[in-house]
């Protein structure tokens, strides 16, 4: 029997019907011992695994020209008191949230940035 080329084979599985392919898909499986599931499982896991980090920290780097509006987004985001908040923007650079969603920490450095902040996600 002559060897097949690739393309030849290509052309002949475009040809089949999905009976047909299902059918082959069996019959190699049950010739060479695999199963066409296996790949199939790895993709759907590697496809679940996460694309970043599930909790990232937002940290205060640099306070910026405008402190007052500063102190008043951290108390804002924070719920700190005045002295508390001034506290935090003083010992600069800061944790102000730590251990949260990579979106809600998106909106965090929104408000500081808007403030005259510089922030930074971990």
């Amino acid at each position: 029997m002559a060897k097949l080329t690739n393309e030849e084979v290509i052309a002949s599985l475009k040809e089949m019907t999905i009976l047909e392919l299902n059918d082959l898909v069996k019959a190699i499986e049950e010739e060479f011992g695999v199963t066409a599931a296996a790949p199939v499982a790895v993709a759907a896991v590697a496809d679940a695994a996460p694309t970043g980090p599930s909790e990232v920290t937002v940290t205060l780097t640099d306070v910026g020209a405008t402190k007052v509006a500063v102190i008043k987004a951290v108390r804002e985001i924070t719920g700190l008191g005045l002295v508390e908040a001034k506290g935090l923007v003083d010992k600069c650079p800061s944790a102000i949230k730590e251990n949260i969603k990579p979106e809600e920490a998106e909106e965090i450095k929104k408000k500081l940035v808007d403030a005259g902040a510089t922030v930074e996600i971990k």
